[in-house]
């Protein structure tokens, strides 16, 4: 069952975002499961840290990269983030995605005319550890709807999966619902080309399921 826009390398997909409860432990758990060491992103307002892996497809690169995200250790605030889930969190978990639409602003309005709303678009940014701004747009749902893809535009920022060092080859990136009908009509909302999305199925659980090219060529699902 493809679903309305499925695909197993979504074509519209920016990023997949991996939470775990502990940035540098996330780190090293994706490094031993694939060989690949990512690399440091950066900090956000939220409390949050993150590391990137670009995602290669048939060995090219493109916009599209993988998110491991944590509490940020040095946060002012010490309670625990509550973005993606975190606090919940005592494993790394694929939480969700981002896809890049052209015009995210008039998707979100074409959505929440057919009853989905993804939510108030919002300028976000973060500091490189070189200290780079780095600025985009997504869109902040106001539920708790990880099944459904939030949407980004980088604007004139370079889409980190074409600017990270450290990458890994992407096979499939696919979800799975107890009960795929209302995902099924939040996406339809979207009003995207087919294949833009990841493929939805059927399943004993709700989430997704992430497959990668080990550094040593073994496929290895996370």
């Amino acid at each position: 069952m493809s679903g309305v826009g499925g695909s197993a390398v979504p074509t519209l997909l920016d990023h997949v975002v991996i939470a775990g409860p502990d940035l540098a432990a996330l780190v090293a758990w994706f490094a031993d499961r694939t060989g690949v060491e990512a690399e440091p992103g950066g900090v956000h307002p939220s409390g949050t840290a993150n590391a990137l892996v670009a995602f290669t497809v048939d060995g090219v690169r493109g916009p599209r990269y993988l998110e491991l995200i944590g509490p940020d250790p040095a946060r002012v605030d010490r309670a625990v983030p509550t973005r993606f889930g975190i606090a919940e969190l005592s494993v790394p978990r694929v939480v969700t995605y981002a896809i890049h639409p052209a015009g995210i602003a008039d998707v979100a309005a074409r959505a929440r005319e057919r009853g989905e709303d993804p939510g108030p678009v919002s300028d976000l940014s973060r500091r490189t550890p070189d200290g780079a701004l780095l600025e985009w747009r997504l869109t902040h749902p106001r539920g708790a709807r990880p099944d459904v893809p939030f949407l980004i535009d980088w604007g004139s920022t370079p889409n980190p999966g074409t600017t990270i060092g450290p990458a890994v080859e992407l096979l499939a990136f696919t979800q799975t619902a107890v009960d795929p009908a209302p995902t099924e009509a939040a996406r339809a909302a979207l009003d995207l080309p087919a294949g833009s999305l990841a493929d939805l199925a059927a399943g004993p659980h709700d989430g997704y399921a992430l497959r990668v090219r080990a550094a040593d060529g073994t496929p290895v699902d996370l």
